[in-house]
């Protein structure tokens, strides 16, 4: 009996690490039925928040965990002698759309009023009220006067073109508003909710913040209400188009009374009711969809059933949570296979999620039918589990088994080539980003491109973040301790590629291209350089000196190249700057992310070039014509500040590995020894030909190439 239930238990844990991240037995809480095996909702709430952050425009503060966001968007609002800077971006794109940033914050004040004990016990609400801050701080700012919003920063066009890091965005963003000529009744009723729902939940901790946010809640909610029209809501049409208002009015309405505990709110909230969709043919409020930024009718109906215990509400929130749950008068939802309740090809997720707070809210309400609550709260749990990998497969991206690692987002993606197939990875973890989800029948594109499967959005997460927070108040979890998202970068930020352009007797023309690659953050850079470093001994033994020996450029993008300049006088060791000071390199494209420069080393007629001694010609494509490669010692400088790259050390000489000054088959033979093991006793900083750090068979072969074009 011991053994079987020993079994029991181990089956249980080792299930729970495969399907939901290695749940903290001890903080969670098993279910009698261990078929029913729960996630570790303590680490899905943490990562779910951590998008947000990864989603900020403006100027980022200090203590940001990550290392790969950066300062974005920082002239936002100077086309209307505005700061809009701030705010969230939407999605995988860099525009500023208000109307679901509105819904979505209003999603997660209504998540930390009904679950304040859950994001306490995780350690998780300073980074929730970080956030809403964050979005509330925007909102106002888009509100400078009473009867003026700005409803989206970005052209959705021009940024829709251009597949790119946010830091590094060139494209113009223009600033959209409403007011009372061209009114947007349904984005600025939204903002009214949102900030009037951040009132609520700042109220006893931030008193003169909660009434800021009050004062502009109101202002937009009387906006809203006496221009009732979208007529100059346009900017947005064909990506967040408005096909109603009079729903926002309702959910603004009631969070005013919440915030205000003003009935008037509430009396205008129910006095919007019989303008709200109806089923075809019928009185009977719309059922057949789930809440969303569009449509929060749902939500509103769920809030005035509690606050007011009429039927009405009561029965119009359960016919739309049994069309999700039981079914309703013969209509029920579609569900995949697997589990998930589907009503859409476009990000189905988002709606199921939604509609799994609102079945989980209204369940644990004392008006809900008990004979119903079970089955709403089943289906909340079963939705999210879903979407945490309860088919086999994680919609989370950094979650639970098999995420998603190509989510359609620019900035994750970090491409330098504008361009989705390059670099052919996502260079950073978008953490707790919750993708659109799969068909009808389960199955999913984990393709970068795959816009309606693979992309998050804001609105997607809000659902998300508020179900999670009533699943950890149930069940528990354990948050990953000091969580942050500091990565190491996958390729090299800067750096030099060169090749011989053209050689002769007594010159040497080098074929170079610098490259910005960043994405730690990405960031545009107009000071870059590079040092091309000789040794000019061989013209000194010929009775020359540096000033006889004339650079000149033929071909270049933006960047001058110095006469020699002295690096190891004593040494003769000199060396080209090459500065591409005003001309911006980014990682923005591929006419953007490098630039090109060939520049020719002359010496007098009858000197002989040598360029076997030459620091950074190892490395150099030597064939003409050919491809540029890689030069570890040609390092690059941002601002003077060297970035990438190896300088000469004083004093010596590379590839003398006896120290007598030459560079021949004596030294060879020694190197040769020590790779062997057979001595120690060489001069280490002269080996290391390559400039890599180690002495090996690579530092062998380029002694080799160094000799044999002294002595062929």
């Amino acid at each position: 009996m011991v053994k079987k239930r020993l079994k029991s238990l181990i089956a249980v844990f080792i299930t729970t690490a495969m399907m939901g991240g290695f749940m903290n037995l001890t903080d969670g809480k098993v279910m009698a039925d261990e078929t029913n095996t729960n996630f570790n909702y303590g680490e899905a709430l943490q990562k779910s928040l951590m998008f947000y952050e990864f989603e900020r425009s403006g100027k980022l503060p200090q203590d940001k965990r990550d290392n790969w966001r950066g300062d974005s968007g920082l002239d936002d609002g100077k086309d209307v002698g505005l700061d809009l800077t701030g705010g969230w971006y939407d999605a995988g794109d860099h525009v500023k759309f208000n109307l679901p940033a509105s819904y979505t914050l209003t999603m997660l004040g209504w998540s930390l009023y009904q679950n304040r004990d859950s994001y306490e016990k995780s350690g998780q609400l300073k980074y929730l009220t970080s956030d809403m801050k964050w979005c509330s701080d925007f909102l106002m700012k888009c509100h400078p006067a009473p009867d003026v919003f700005y409803y989206q920063v970005g052209d959705s066009g021009l940024d829709h073109k251009w597949w790119g890091p946010a830091e590094v965005m060139q494209m113009d963003r223009p600033s959209f508003k409403v007011d009372d000529d061209n009114p947007g009744s349904a984005v600025t009723a939204e903002a009214s909710a949102a900030l009037a729902a951040t009132a609520l939940n700042f109220k006893n901790d931030d008193a003169d913040y909660a009434n800021k946010c009050l004062s502009h809640a109101k202002d937009l909610f009387n906006f809203a209400d006496k221009t009732r029209s979208d007529k100059g809501y346009t900017a947005a049409n064909g990506y967040y188009s408005s096909t109603s208002f009079y729903d926002d009015l309702s959910w603004a309405a009631c969070w005013l009374y919440m915030a205000t505990n003003d009935k008037s709110y509430l009396d205008k909230a129910e006095a919007y009711v019989d303008n709200w969709s109806r089923e075809q043919q019928t009185d009977i409020i719309s059922y057949k969809w789930g809440m969303c930024w569009d449509d929060v009718h749902y939500g509103a109906q769920v809030l005035l059933a509690e606050l007011t215990n009429k039927q009405i509400y009561k029965d119009s929130v359960e016919r739309n949570l049994d069309y999700w749950t039981v079914g309703y008068d013969g209509n029920k939802v579609q569900y995949t296979p697997k589990g998930l309740a589907w009503i859409s090809s476009w990000g189905p997720l988002r709606y199921s999620l939604a509609t799994a707070f609102l079945a989980d809210t209204y369940s644990k309400w004392s008006g809900c039918d008990a004979s119903k609550a079970k089955a709403y709260e089943d289906f909340a749990k079963s939705q999210v589990d879903y979407a945490l990998g309860s088919s086999g497969r994680s919609y989370v991206v950094g979650f639970g088994v098999n995420p998603p690692e190509h989510p359609h987002h620019r900035t994750a993606e970090s491409s330098w080539f504008d361009d989705k197939t390059v670099p052919g990875y996502s260079r950073h973890t978008l953490y707790g980003a919750m993708v659109g989800g799969p068909d009808q029948n389960d199955k999913f594109d984990d393709d970068v491109a795959n816009f309606n499967q693979n992309e998050p959005a804001c609105d997607y997460n809000a659902g998300l973040v508020a179900t999670l927070s009533s699943m950890y108040g149930k069940y528990g979890g354990k948050p990953i301790d000091n969580f942050n998202a500091i990565e190491k970068p996958t390729n090299d930020e800067f750096y030099v590629e060169a090749a011989v352009n053209a050689t002769g007797k007594n010159f040497e023309e080098i074929k170079s291209k610098i490259y910005n690659k960043t994405g730690w953050p990405a960031r545009v850079t107009d000071k870059l350089s590079f040092k091309y470093f000789i040794d000019i001994s061989e013209f000194v033994k010929q009775g020359y000196k540096a000033s006889d020996i004339k650079v000149t450029t033929n071909y270049n993008e933006g960047g001058t190249a110095s006469q020699l300049i002295p690096w190891d006088e004593k040494n003769n060791i000199y060396y080209v700057n090459v500065d591409f000071t005003g001309t911006k390199i980014y990682p923005g494209g591929q006419s953007a992310y490098k630039k090109e420069i060939q520049f020719r080393m002359t010496a007098p007629d009858n000197a002989t070039w040598d360029n076997s001694n030459d620091f950074s010609y190892t490395g150099v494509e030597e064939t003409p014509g050919d491809t540029p490669t890689l030069d570890k010692n040609i390092p690059v400088y941002d601002a003077g500040v060297k970035v990438y790259g190896n300088e000469p050390k004083g004093n010596v000489v590379v590839g003398d590995i006896n120290g007598d000054g030459e560079v021949n088959g004596r030294d060879l033979m020694e190197l040769r020894k020590y790779i062997a093991g057979k001595t120690t006793d060489i001069n280490k900083d002269s080996a290391d030909i390559n400039g890599d750090g180690v002495i090996n068979g690579r530092d062998l072969m380029e002694l080799i190439r160094k000799i044999s074009s002294v002595n062929p």
